[in-house]
């Protein structure tokens, strides 16, 4: 049977404490930031004491690589592994289902150490997004889906940011450029001019 504690208003909490420090800080952070988030205010919101919370991590620091790693592990799976859309509508749906608030960038962004793990997460996520892309691209026909990929990256990258500053909804444009870019980059199918007529023939 599993031992039961006491949260800091004295009731019997189970063992969904770990579950509820990581939905709590997740919220907060998204709030109000990384920086600005402290871990008595952590504390509160998620019900558990202090105590409790540094026998499931060590520290902030553990908190923020530990929301980032299960944010999003399959590289939007949702999107890129569907079998029911063409490769270019999968290009264009990332933009419907995307985050708005991206926490790798928010990550980035208040985290100034570059070894930093949720630093290095956030590269390697953003990395391997814009590879899933650039491989989608391929699949679609794209005469260089390494740049496509690159583009398509920085369009939902600065539709995050642009978001998250004037809290504004940024990806319907976004995504309006997106096919744009898109089309231009996959070459149509050109259908073949029919024949001359040899001189002296007549047409059927």
């Amino acid at each position: 049977m599993t031992e039961l504690e006491k949260g800091p208003r004295g009731q019997r909490r189970g063992r969904g404490a770990r579950e509820r420090i990581l939905s709590a800080s997740q919220q907060l952070f998204r709030e109000q930031g990384i920086n600005g988030t402290g871990m008595d205010q952590l504390c509160a919101v998620a019900e558990v004491s202090k105590r409790t919370l540094y026998q499931h991590f060590a520290g902030k620091d553990d908190l923020i690589a530990e929301g980032l790693r299960r944010f999003d592990p399959g590289i939007l799976p949702e999107v890129f592994d569907r079998t029911d859309l063409t490769p270019r509508e999968r290009l264009l749906a990332v933009f419907d289902i995307h985050a708005p608030l991206c926490p790798f960038i928010a990550a980035a962004v208040e985290i100034q150490d570059p070894g930093h793990p949720a630093r290095v997460l956030a590269r390697d996520y953003k990395k391997a997004f814009a590879a899933r892309l650039t491989d989608t691209a391929r699949e679609a026909g794209a005469t260089d889906p390494e740049q496509l990929g690159e583009q398509l990256a920085l369009l939902l990258d600065g539709a995050s940011a642009r978001s998250r500053v004037l809290n504004t909804e940024a990806f319907t444009t976004a995504a309006a450029i997106a096919v744009v870019l898109v089309d231009n980059a996959i070459p149509t199918a050109v259908t073949p001019a029919p024949a001359p007529t040899p001189a002296g023939a007549s047409a059927v």
